[in-house]
């Protein structure tokens, strides 16, 4: 290796690009950068959490369960502490909804012009087997008066008002992908720097592809559309891929297209994911990246929010592949009339 190869240029940190696009949002001074820095930081620290986690007995169960009724992990609870403790001291955001937390945060930062919805850590029962994990955020611009206490209303915005939303993945490298509206850029994490560095800039999500994911556990319990949808997945000789934490699903289906399927089921009729912090954030992405996302009936981010934990069936990936599933997803509505 001759020493222009060694000297080779790192590329560029999250921080300079993220200064150098500070021009795409006039009516922010840099809160939306810092705020977007602050959950950078936070994902650093959770990621230091993950990798030692099996040697410092973080690992399994708290001993509670969360709002969802769903068992909590120790990391859950130290991701959801870091993440609030992050945004709070950040001073940008003025209320956050987590998974983890029942009730509207208010951060009394009253003069914050930005609220989170967050799921700290997704992919809860992948922790213990070491398999990827992920956080996602999703970022509104309030709605109240700068100045004044946070209010329900900041929060519950349809997904299309979305000013920023992204993720973390950890994994066999740890890698922050988001979006500002101006497409989708990922960086991964060097460790010996402690900086995200840009390696997928502008990513774009293949309009079609073969493979499919979703948990065919709960086949029996599928509409009868999304069986012959899974069915004509078989009969084209897709790919069935399916790793069980949202984030990590998504992005391999964002990196080589695909579709991510959460029907609904008889145990949970209005489905799964969240919305608000789920469903909305990816389907940003997934948008400005050339995919979609819908809930078999309305695109996800035209949908009105109702509650903070509401739920939604959730089709999104490749936007051919998409297409197709919701001409399925619709022919009982078109038989009807």
């Amino acid at each position: 290796m001759n020493r222009e190869e060694w000297a080779l240029p790192v590329g560029t940190a999250l921080d300079r690009f993220i200064s150098k696009h500070q021009e795409q949002f006039p009516y922010a001074t840099g809160e939306l950068s810092q705020l977007l820095r602050d959950i950078a930081l936070a994902g650093k620290i959770v990621n230091r959490e993950i990798n030692r986690a099996g040697l410092i007995n973080i690992t399994g169960t708290f001993g509670a369960q969360n709002v969802q009724g769903e068992e909590q992990q120790k990391l859950d609870v130290i991701a959801n502490v870091r993440f609030i403790r992050a945004l709070r001291n950040g001073g940008e955001v003025c209320g956050i909804i987590s998974e983890e937390e029942e009730d509207l945060i208010d951060t009394e930062k009253y003069e914050g012009k930005y609220v989170v919805a967050i799921d700290p850590l997704d992919g809860s029962s992948n922790i213990d087997v070491n398999v990827s994990i992920g956080t996602i955020f999703s970022i509104y611009r309030r709605l109240s008066p700068t100045g004044t206490p946070v209010q329900m209303q900041d929060v519950m915005q349809e997904g299309f008002k979305q000013v920023a939303a992204g993720y973390l993945l950890y994994s066999s490298s740890t890698m922050l992908v988001y979006t500002t509206g101006h497409g989708v850029n990922g960086f991964t994490y060097e460790p010996s720097l402690g900086e995200f560095i840009l390696s997928h800039a502008d990513m774009k999500m293949p309009e079609n592809a073969s493979i499919y994911s979703v948990n065919e556990g709960n086949y029996r319990d599928f509409p009868k559309e999304v069986k012959e949808y899974l069915e004509h997945c078989k009969d084209k000789r897709y790919s069935g891929r399916y790793i069980g934490s949202l984030v990590a699903d998504f992005h391999r289906n964002l990196l080589k297209g695909g579709i991510y399927l959460y029907p609904p089921t008889e145990k949970a009729p209005k489905g799964k994911l969240r919305l608000l912090y789920e469903g909305n954030a990816l389907a940003f992405i997934a948008e400005q990246a050339g995919g979609a996302a819908t809930d078999g009936e309305n695109r996800i981010l035209n949908i009105v929010p109702e509650k903070l934990h509401q739920r939604t069936p959730l089709y999104i990936g490749s936007k051919s592949m998409v297409d197709t599933c919701s001409q399925f997803l619709n022919t009982k509505k078109l038989t009807e009339v």
